[in-house]
């Protein structure tokens, strides 16, 4: 899962999302944190990203609802396209399943295509071999704009 956050301590955000899905996602491994410019409108401060792994029992609609779950508990509130938020969850893989359904796409349809994803999917995934078999390589990814938190 790939997280993000812009607003009210965007850190603390991220950890308490974390905390929030470690309910019903086990052995969450937890990829370094990215500051990075918004991809959307540039009036609103950078963004705190991470991804995470981890295996559930839910299922991909199940976990879906739970992050939305804690979007809603956490204040966010969807005011415009790309805009700011306290907090975004969104579900890159789910083992090697692929779907397309109008609710949810797995893979996540813009992975491949975000700096701010795969930078720090290559952290949990060194090879950069995803779980469906796509080769992610850090050269063709420009991470000029990311810069590494640590906490």
């Amino acid at each position: 899962m790939a997280l993000g956050s812009n607003l009210n301590d965007p850190i603390a955000q991220i950890k308490e999302a974390i905390q929030s899905l470690a309910q019903t996602v086990e052995g969450i491994q937890c990829a370094q944190l990215y500051q990075s410019k918004p991809l959307g409108p540039q009036d609103q401060p950078d963004f705190v990203n991470t991804v995470i792994s981890g295996h559930t029992a839910l299922t991909p609609n199940e976990l879906l609802t739970k992050i939305q779950e804690i979007e809603l508990q956490q204040h966010r509130v969807k005011t415009q396209h790309w805009g700011p938020r306290t907090i975004d969850i969104d579900i890159l893989f789910y083992g090697n399943l692929r779907m397309n359904t109008p609710e949810l796409t797995i893979p996540h349809k813009e992975l491949f295509n975000r700096a701010f994803v795969t930078i720090p999917l290559l952290d949990l995934i060194p090879n950069g071999i995803t779980p469906t078999g796509d080769q992610l390589d850090r050269n063709s990814y420009d991470s000029s704009t990311l810069v590494r938190i640590d906490t």
